[in-house]
C-alpha cells in the first residue's frame, strides 16, 4: 500500500514507525484543506456559517451510516462518545429499572462512568470479559425485567478480541425490554460491521472516528434503533429541532428518534474534516472490506514476525485467539509492556500499552518494511530487558 502514503504526507507517514492504528491513524491531507475551508467558511458568513456546517454534518452521518449499513436518519452525532452515551443512560428507566449489565472490558469512558453510578445505588453487574466466547451468553442469562440496559464492546479494546453471539444477546435484550448498547469503536472500518447481518437492529450502537475511520477528534455517533421514542435527562436545545406538530407542551419536547438525543452548539471544525476524509476514502476506494483485507494481511505478519521473538524470558506471549477472531491490531501480553512501550517511543517505534498488553496496531498507508523494522525494534528492547 505505498501508493497511499503520499496523501497522508503532513503526518510523514512514510518516515515513521506509526503503529497506533488502532488508536490515533494519520489523517489524510484531504483532511487539512477541509480545516481551512471551516475557517474560511466562518470568515465569510459569520454566524450564517451553520447553514454550512449542517451540510457537513449530513455528510459525517451519511459516512458513518454507510459503515453501518444503516440509514443516515438514525445516527445522531457528538464530540466524544461520552457524551452521547450518558445522554443515554439519562433516558432509561433507572428508577423502575436500577440494574445495569456490563463487563469488565469496557473502555475507561463507560468504565468510569458506570462505576460512578454504582456509587448512587444503581446495581452494576460486571461479567468477566473473558473467555470472550461465552462473554454474549453470560451476559445474556444475566438479564432480568429489573435489568435497564446492556452495554458492551463488539470488539475488546484491550485485546482486539471480536465478541461473538451479539444476536442471541440483542434476542435477549428485546424480550426483555431491555436496551441494548454495542461500542463498535474499535470494530468499525477495519472489521465489516453490518446492522442487520449482526441482528443488531435493536441495538444502540456507538463509536467514532479518532482511530481506524482517520476523522479526528470530534466525530462520533450513536445509533439509535427505529422507532425509538426517549427523553434524556441530559439534553441540549438541537433536540427539539425536530419536535413534531402535536407533541404535548406540558413538558420539554423532543424529536423522535436519533434527534432525541442531539447536543449543542459545537465547533463544526471536525465535522468537515471528516466529510472530507470520507470522500477520501470513497475516492480511493478504500472500503471498509478492503481496509479490513490490508488489516488481516498486516496483522497476519506482525504476527509472524512477533512470533519469532524470543518472548519467553520476558514473561510475554502473544494475546491467543483464532486469527478470524482478531480485530485490528495484535496484542502481546508483557509484564513491562507500559516501559516497552515508552522504550520503543523513545527510538521512534509508535505503539501504546494497556496495562500488561502492548498494542501493535498497522494503519493502510504503512509499508511492509515498516512492520518488520517495529517488530525488530521490539525483539531488541526485549532482549535488553531480560
Amino acid at each position: 500500500m505505498t501508493d497511499l502514503a503520499h496523501h497522508y504526507s503532513r503526518f510523514r507517514v512514510a518516515e515513521r514507525l506509526l503503529l497506533t492504528g488502532h488508536s490515533h491513524q494519520a489523517w489524510p491531507d484531504a483532511g487539512f484543506e477541509a480545516q481551512q475551508r471551516a475557517w474560511l467558511d466562518a470568515a465569510d458568513f459569520v454566524d450564517d456559517k451553520w447553514e454550512k456546517a449542517a451540510g457537513q454534518a449530513l455528510l459525517v452521518k451519511a459516512g458513518f451510516a454507510r459503515l453501518l449499513g444503516d440509514r443516515p436518519e438514525q445516527i445522531a452525532l457528538g464530540q466524544n462518545t461520552h457524551e452521547l452515551v450518558t445522554r443515554w443512560l439519562s433516558a432509561l428507566p433507572l428508577g423502575e429499572r436500577p440494574r445495569l449489565v456490563t463487563t469488565d472490558g469496557e473502555f475507561h469512558s463507560l468504565r468510569r462512568q458506570v462505576d460512578r453510578l454504582a456509587e448512587e445505588r444503581i446495581e452494576v453487574l460486571k461479567m468477566a470479559a473473558w473467555p470472550v466466547e461465552t462473554l454474549a451468553d453470560r451476559l445474556a442469562a444475566a438479564v432480568t425485567d429489573g435489568t435497564a440496559a446492556v452495554m458492551v464492546s463488539s470488539v475488546l479494546f484491550e485485546t482486539a478480541a471480536i465478541v461473538p453471539g451479539l444476536e442471541s444477546l440483542a434476542a435477549t435484550c428485546e424480550r426483555h425490554g431491555v436496551r441494548l448498547l454495542v461500542d463498535a469503536y474499535h470494530h468499525l472500518n477495519v472489521v465489516p460491521f453490518d446492522i442487520r447481518s449482526m441482528g443488531l437492529d435493536g441495538a444502540f450502537v456507538t463509536g467514532g472516528g479518532y482511530k481506524y475511520c482517520q476523522l479526528g477528534e470530534g466525530n462520533c455517533f450513536l445509533r439509535v434503533p427505529p422507532g425509538t421514542r426517549m427523553r434524556p435527562v441530559l439534553t441540549g436545545w438541537f433536540a427539539e429541532f425536530e419536535a413534531m406538530e402535536g407533541v404535548p407542551r406540558e413538558g420539554v419536547a423532543y424529536a423522535p428518534g436519533a434527534p432525541a438525543f442531539t447536543g449543542a452548539s459545537y465547533d463544526p471544525t471536525s465535522h468537515y474534516r471528516a466529510a472530507a476524509v470520507f470522500a477520501f476514502h470513497a475516492e480511493q476506494g478504500l472500503t471498509a472490506q478492503r481496509l479490513h483485507d490490508i488489516n488481516r494481511r498486516q496483522v497476519a505478519r506482525l504476527h509472524a514476525a512477533v512470533g519469532q521473538v524470543d518472548l519467553e524470558p520476558a514473561g510475554g506471549q502473544i494475546e491467543a485467539m483464532p486469527a478470524e477472531r482478531r480485530g485490528g491490531f495484535l496484542a502481546v501480553r508483557l509484564p513491562d509492556a507500559v516501559q516497552v512501550a515508552h522504550t520503543l517511543r523513545s527510538r521512534g517505534v509508535f505503539v501504546d500499552a494497556r496495562g500488561e498488553v502492548l498494542r501493535i496496531g498497522p494503519a493502510p498507508y504503512l509499508r511492509d518494511d515498516q512492520l518488520d523494522d517495529a517488530v525488530s525494534a521490539l525483539g531488541d528492547v526485549i532482549a535488553r530487558h531480560r
